[in-house]
């Protein structure tokens, strides 16, 4: 079946000249006047593309592209040459993409083209919405599948990271080969070199058989690299090897392995971050960060709130054989204000519970919990995962040296104060003459345990100082001995110079 487009005939010689191109391209086309009941022109004959030819910032340009939004139909608008900036009313207006008039009919045909196919690759993946940053994922994903590149995927936890790997497997050549998703930070280190990389009979205490790595299993595919930030560092350099050679060893093998595999890694973090802070090897972020996408979270794409809540809702009413009816406007009102800290998957299972609960058919305001209504942001506290062993090794490290460091300058201030002659006590007695009470005044030498100014060079230890004030310390007469350079400075501690850069932001030293 051929492909419907409705025109709109408000600038008619532009929409007489679109109308004959896509006829002629085999598109199924109708032209509607704006005095025409758009929404029932939209329900009636369900296209799947509308051209507004002019007009946009008329009433009935608006309840048209309402209508579209709600239907999920994409929108091309031309715009007029002499508006200021096109693009700022293409984005204001809501319209999926838009042309400047005049537009040649062979490219608005080609336009509608890539919106419908579009459309299509939403509706297979799921990735729903009418809003700029969503376009700008799925035009990223059409830009991204064709080549073998790698893909790092970052984003919030419930935007959807999977189902963008999945598209861009989907609609590359590799769409008929195996797909494999592997959750880093599901497996413990031990376990997960052998899932990624597989094993030997015998490589280990219950390795009874070989067994085939993810990576051998995607051979010919697409593996998916899910919380890659929580990768151990030596997990990290052997992935780092596959991504350069394009080959492995199996645990307790000797034989390197070939694999044609395209990697995409996901991490709900920012890389570059972990990078700074040293947990991320910045190598590996540079052979992941080849292309990018990042997901917005639901917060900062609202618009798509009423279609998603309208999807899920027509969704789990036919899993759960519900006759509903849809959802209130004041209820849909306070969705879409929420400010969902899981995203779309909080959404959507918020959705399934209310069509399974809601007493009459409908969501009402009443049936949101209280938390979502009161707009409260906050989601269970996760206590933070423990240091990796190798960040643990270098901070007690770096404090051990510390505390030697300290006992040295301790004893060298006691054989100091040891060695220095004791001063005598002078007692001067002043007459009456000059008091005029015959007063004895006593005047002391100063106290050899006086403290005196404090050198630049040593790190003095004072009652009551923590631990941390003693790195503090240590690192401040390193950057005062070097002269402000960091890395003298790393080398002068013992310690590796992201080590430092982590230290210099946990004590907020400049």
């Amino acid at each position: 079946m051929a492909d419907r487009v409705l025109i709109t005939t408000d600038d008619l010689e532009q929409a007489v000249r679109v109308n004959a191109s896509l006829e002629q391209a085999g598109f199924d086309t109708a032209m509607v006047s704006s005095l025409d009941d758009v929404r029932q022109s939209v329900r009636g004959r369900q296209p799947d593309a509308i051209i507004l030819t002019g007009g946009l910032h008329e009433s009935t340009a608006q309840r048209l592209l309402a209508a579209a939004r709600e239907h999920a139909v994409s929108t091309l608008g031309l715009v007029e040459a002499t508006d200021e900036d096109p693009n700022q009313i293409g984005r204001e207006l809501g319209l999926t993409d838009w042309l400047v008039k005049p537009a040649d009919p062979a490219e608005v045909t080609a336009t509608v083209r890539r919106l419908i196919e579009r459309r299509r690759l939403q509706q297979r993946t799921g990735i729903l919405g009418e809003s700029a940053p969503i376009q700008e994922v799925l035009v990223k994903i059409e830009q991204m599948a064709p080549v073998t590149s790698t893909v790092l995927i970052e984003g919030e936890s419930g935007t959807g990271k999977e189902l963008v790997a999945r598209a861009i497997h989907d609609l590359s050549p590799r769409h008929g080969k195996a797909f494999i998703a592997v959750n880093c930070a599901a497996l413990p280190e031990t376990l997960l070199e052998s899932e990624l990389f597989g094993h030997e009979k015998g490589a280990f205490t219950g390795a009874a058989e070989r067994r085939l790595g993810r990576f051998e299993l995607a051979n010919g595919g697409t593996i998916f690299l899910d919380e890659v930030g929580e990768m151990a560092p030596p997990t990290q350099v052997k992935l780092l090897r596959v991504l350069e050679d394009r080959s492995f060893f199996r645990v307790g093998g000797t034989q390197p392995i070939k694999v044609d595999v395209r990697v995409i890694a996901a991490s709900n973090r920012s890389l570059k971050e972990a990078v700074a802070l040293g947990t991320f090897r910045d190598d590996l972020f540079y052979r992941l960060n080849v292309l990018s996408v990042y997901l917005p979270p639901l917060r900062e794409r609202r618009s798509d709130i009423p279609l998603l809540v309208r999807t899920f809702i027509a969704e789990f009413a036919k899993q759960h054989d519900r006759n509903f009816r849809g959802i209130t406007p004041d209820a849909q009102q306070i969705l879409v204000d929420a400010d969902w800290p899981g995203n779309v998957r909080q959404l959507k299972n918020l959705i399934e519970s209310m069509v399974v609960l809601a007493p009459e058919g409908e969501i009402r305001a009443t049936d949101i919990p209280r938390d979502i209504r009161e707009r409260s942001s906050t989601l269970p506290v996760r206590i933070a995962p423990a240091p990796t062993r190798e960040i643990a090794g270098q901070e007690l490290g770096f404090i051990f040296r510390s505390l030697v460091e300290l006992k040295l300058q301790l004893e060298d201030l006691r054989r100091r104060i040891d060695d220095k002659p004791a001063e005598r006590v002078e007692v001067i007695e002043v007459g009456t003459r000059d008091s005029g009470h015959g007063t004895r005044i006593l005047e002391a030498s100063p106290d050899p345990l006086t403290p005196s100014p404090e050198p630049h060079d040593h790190v003095i230890y004072k009652a009551g100082m923590s631990m941390s004030d003693v790195e503090r310390a240590a690192i401040d007469a390193a950057l005062r001995e070097t002269h402000g350079n960091r890395r003298r400075a790393a080398e002068t501690l013992g310690i590796g110079e992201r080590t430092l850069y982590r230290k210099l932001k946990e004590y907020a030293i400049d």
